[in-house]
């Protein structure tokens, strides 16, 4: 017997969820998309301008960062950087 659910956007959020016990995959992201996994309520600009600044201001992450070959003007991160920054900022 399936469960009546009365509209989309209820379905939606009921989906969404569920699927919060998922873990995010450590994998190469570009820089907009690992900016917008953490502040999904904000315009791209000031997701990647928040990131950048919890980074920055993370002296470990950065130092981390640094020894693992991080260049900031690449347009994405590596699986290693991600896993830094995952293992300092948490999840998204």
């Amino acid at each position: 017997m399936s469960t009546f659910i009365p509209c989309k956007s209820l379905k939606n959020k009921l989906m969404k969820e569920e699927n919060l016990d998922e873990k995010v995959p450590v994998r190469a992201y570009t820089k907009a998309d690992l900016a917008m996994l953490y502040n999904p309520g904000v315009c791209i600009t000031t997701a990647l301008q928040l990131l950048r600044r919890w980074i920055y201001a993370n002296r470990q992450l950065m130092a981390e960062l640094k020894e693992a070959g991080y260049n900031k003007n690449r347009h994405s991160y590596l699986p290693l950087e991600v896993r830094l920054i995952f293992k300092y900022l948490g999840e998204p």
